[in-house]
């Protein structure tokens, strides 16, 4: 929509009237475009479908309605990630992690006003910000001790050392909680890539803009391409791809749906996923970050060492 013209006589004096500058000067502003994040880049949807997001400022943006090419697309960045990913070292996982952190700090005043637009309060909003800034940093300092603490010597009876330690699963596919705008988008990516998991998540259809815009974080925070995918779009629609597509190692999915339930764990029977399924819960507290979360995404390997010989 182009700014309306205003034409005005000049002044007796040859200079331009105070009505003629102002139309002069004002510029209509650039609307963010809120976009897919998939492989390290931020393309429109292939259908080239959205929907309309009303904003408590009375603004409406359009978001992205994301189809099954592009979580096929996903899955297949995530896959050819995640191996390099798995092999960085356990402590560079924990510097990317709390780089990411680092950088959504920075952007404090921005995701501030996101959540307020989307209906959070000032002060909830800086509670959630700061929430999920500390929740990544918790994380980032369980990636090299988690193996540790997790890992075991095993005794057996045959002259061998047996022991058991934790490897990521693979591709994890992860519908986040509906109604939670950031928190629990975070409370669920830091603990799946800490451990050298990829991920593709499904950002909450009613609050998608700041899953977006927590995107642009990872874009900027040393993160590989590939490692972390972000979708909006309808559960209704991707819930059937998410759990049984063929390359996906295990599926997490909040819902309060007994249906969507039910579906995620019997399709994810297909090949075997790891399914984990939770209700709607307060992210806020502290009992909903802990090192178990990262568990739910580990294989454990066990090694036999002949002794002896």
């Amino acid at each position: 929509m182009a700014a309306t013209k205003t034409t005005t006589k000049p002044s007796a004096n040859g200079t331009a009237s105070k009505a003629e500058t102002t139309a002069k000067n004002e510029r209509l502003a650039v609307l963010k475009t809120y976009k897919i994040y998939i492989n390290g880049q931020f393309p429109r949807t292939e259908s080239g479908r959205y929907y309309t997001i009303k904003l408590s400022n009375k603004e409406q943006v359009n978001v992205c309605l994301s189809s099954r090419k592009d979580f096929r697309n996903s899955v297949s960045a995530a896959r050819e990630a995640q191996e390099k990913w798995a092999g960085k070292t356990a402590y560079n996982r924990s510097q990317i992690l709390y780089r990411i952190a680092e950088m959504l700090e920075t952007r404090r005043a921005q995701f501030t006003e996101e959540l307020v637009n989307q209906g959070a309060s000032a002060a909830a909003a800086k509670e959630e910000i700061s929430i999920a800034v500390d929740r990544l940093i918790y994380y980032a300092g369980w990636c090299d001790k988690f193996n540790q603490v997790f890992s075991s010597v095993n005794p057996v009876s045959s002259s061998h050392f047996n022991f058991s330690s934790l490897e990521p699963t693979g591709v994890v596919a992860a519908i986040a909680d509906q109604n939670s705008r950031l928190l629990g988008l975070v409370s669920i990516i830091a603990p799946v890539i800490a451990s050298g998991n990829t991920i593709i998540a499904l950002a909450s259809t009613q609050f998608p803009l700041s899953a977006i815009t927590f995107a642009e974080v990872l874009n900027t925070s040393d993160l590989p391409a590939g490692v972390v995918n972000i979708l909006t779009g309808e559960v209704s629609e991707l819930l059937v791809p998410f759990t049984t597509h063929m390359d996906v190692n295990a599926v997490y999915i909040n819902t309060n749906n007994q249906q969507d339930k039910v579906t995620a764990e019997t399709n994810a029977a297909l090949n075997v996923k790891r399914v984990k399924v939770e209700a709607s819960i307060d992210w806020t507290l502290p009992k909903n970050e802990d090192p178990y979360r990262i568990l739910d995404y580990t294989e454990v390997k066990t090694t036999w060492h002949p002794i002896g010989i």
